[in-house]
Formats: structure tokens, C-alpha cells, sequence
């Protein structure tokens, strides 16, 4: 299954970059769910103190189905603050407000009759004032805190594909802009996830980096929305990583800082295409490496369907841990 989003000559000439904070949030109140992986973000989420009742947002953020387009407005462009997407999601109208919340309910089974699903049924005016006041808490605790360091990786991410769209097109940014994402005859296709094709018809095409979207590649193209791709900004890898103390530095005397920041990183299976994104490193930088480590009996690779992913050996885990690596 794959997503293909078919560009016209207009399309070629409507492509720009965006940055959500609404969307960083609501993806943000995702990773507290216990279900779900943080993958390299579990230092954030370790940090985390409070923790928010925010069952009325993360009920309308099924793993698999639709949530409410109101709660994350369509970005305006790179420099959006949180307050003007907070004042854009106070604005929705209550029948949107109505409509959306009941298409999302219908997509986890029992939801709508569970007591927050009834409270999330209620007056639409309410439901929306909640809501807010929920996004608005979530942003202050979660998120806010640690703005500045991730609007840092979101706008290098930015800054580093515009480069590499003005010195080689869209051939070059989509050649290596995610693992999941190919481009072939003026057609981006994403691999797996959801069936859909959609020719963009003069549209244009929004790409917003994610911080927190950090395991997959969404393609959202119901209206409001222009046509868009959030996918896993690069370098997100290092994004917690504290300055190395005295076990870690003495991890990369030992088998080189790349290494083991690649090692320490490594906390599910990844591919090298992946890593490499997520580590801001060349594909074949990452590949080098990880044939060392796999030689020193500290990683293994594995096929998974068409792939290769490597995982840490038990050795590699007794390493990181054994040096007190934060993973």
C-alpha cells in the first residue's frame, strides 16, 4: 500500500516549507499514550513531571483513523507562533467542531459511548472551550519548555532542504527528504500506511518537518489543508542528547563519538536510510559504521520484508548500559 501525490508543472512552482507548534503539540500529548513508542524522545518524556488528564484529546487521536482538523489548524508558513494557532483552533465553528469530533469517534469502537466520548458530545461550544484550554495546559507543560530546542532542529531542518532544493530541485529534495518517500516522474510516492492517490492539480504541496511525528510520514490532503507531508525532521536523534559525561565520552574514546552515539541511539530496530536521517548523518557514513559495529559483535542486521534493519546485540546493550549510556 502507498500514497502518490501526481505534480503538474503549476505544482512544481507551489511547493513550500511550514512549521506547526499546534501540530508538534498534539503530536506531543501522542507519546505520553502508553501504547505508543517515543522512540528517541523517551529522555523528554522521562523529564516529564505533571501529567495532564488529556483523555479528551488523545480519544480523538486514534492509531489508525481520523483526527479532528480543527485541533492542528494548516500551517501558514515557517514562522506560525503557538498563540496564532491556538487563536485559530479557538475560532472554529460549532458545527465543524460537532461534525469533526464525530468522525473521529466513529473510528475507535465504543469511544463515542465511553464518558469522555459523552463529554465530547456535548454542547460544541463547550466542547471547544475544553479543548482549548486543554491544548493551551499541554503546550505550557509539555512542549513549551523545550521549544526552543526543537524549533532549532525544525528550522535547520528547513534551512537544509531549501538548500538542497535550490541547488538541485525537487529531484534532489525528494530524493533523500525520508527513508519512506520516493519520487519518480513527477510523482512523490509514500510507501506504506494508507492506500491514496491524488493528483495535486495546481494545489501545490505543503512539506512541515516534525520534531514529535518522529516514526512515520503523514500525507493529509482533506480540506482545509493545502496538500501536505509531515515527515520526521532530520537529525531528530540528537535532539536530547545531553553533553557526553564521563561513561559516555569514555564509550566514544573507545569505539569513536559516531559510533557510539549511533550505538546509545539505537534503542529499536532501525535501517541505515533511517538512521542516517535521524542522525543528520550520509547514508553511507551510517553504513561504514554500523559494519564495524556489527564486526565487533555489537549490532546485528536483520531482514524485514525488503529491508535491513539493525539492532543492538545483547553485547551492544551490556555495552551502552554497562557505561551507564543513556538510551
Amino acid at each position: 500500500m502507498a500514497a502518490t501525490l501526481r505534480f503538474s508543472a503549476a505544482d512544481l512552482l507551489r511547493c513550500r516549507f511550514a512549521i506547526s507548534p499546534a501540530f508538534e503539540t498534539l503530536s506531543a500529548i501522542r507519546l505520553t499514550l502508553p501504547a505508543e513508542s517515543p522512540g528517541q524522545h523517551q529522555p523528554w518524556l522521562a523529564g516529564l513531571t505533571d501529567r495532564l488528564d488529556l483523555r479528551p484529546i488523545t480519544l480523538l487521536q486514534p492509531r489508525r483513523g481520523y483526527t479532528p482538523d480543527f485541533l492542528s489548524p494548516p500551517p501558514t508558513g515557517p514562522h506560525a507562533t503557538f498563540d496564532d494557532d491556538l487563536a485559530r483552533i479557538a475560532a472554529t465553528p460549532p458545527d465543524r467542531v460537532a461534525a469533526e469530533i464525530a468522525r473521529s469517534l466513529a473510528d475507535t469502537p465504543g469511544a463515542a459511548d465511553s464518558a469522555t466520548g459523552r463529554l465530547l458530545r456535548g454542547d460544541p461550544a463547550e466542547v471547544l472551550a475544553t479543548l482549548t484550554d486543554l491544548i493551551r495546559a499541554a503546550w505550557h507543560e509539555l512542549v513549551e519548555p523545550v521549544w526552543p530546542r526543537v524549533r532549532a532542529l525544525l528550522d535547520a531542518d528547513v534551512g537544509f532542504q531549501t538548500r538542497r532544493l535550490a541547488e538541485g530541485g525537487l529531484d534532489r529534495l525528494f530524493a533523500e527528504l525520508h527513508p519512506s518517500l520516493r519520487w519518480h516522474d513527477h510523482t512523490l510516492i509514500r510507501a506504506h500506511g494508507d492506500d491514496d492517490h491524488r493528483d495535486l492539480a495546481g494545489a501545490g504541496l505543503v512539506l512541515m518537518p516534525s520534531a514529535f511525528k518522529w516514526d512515520q510520514v503523514v500525507v493529509v490532503l482533506d480540506e482545509p489543508w493545502q496538500p501536505t507531508v509531515i515527515y520526521p525532521a532530520r537529525g531528530t536523534g540528537g535532539l536530547w542528547q545531553p553533553a557526553p559525561g564521563p561513561a559516555d565520552a569514555a564509550l566514544g574514546r573507545l569505539i569513536g563519538r559516531t559510533r557510539a552515539a549511533l550505538l546509545i541511539g539505537l534503542t529499536e530496530p532501525a535501517t541505515t536510510t533511517t538512521l542516517a536521517h535521524r542522525h543528520a548523518l550520509a547514508p553511507a557514513t551510517v553504513s561504514e559504521h554500523l559494519t564495524v559495529l556489527r564486526d565487533a559483535g555489537f549490532v546485528v542486521g536483520e531482514r524485514h520484508r525488503h529491508e535491513i534493519r539493525y539492532r543492538r546485540t545483547d553485547l551492544g546493550a551490556a555495552v551502552v548500559n554497562g557505561t551507564g549510556a543513556r538510551r
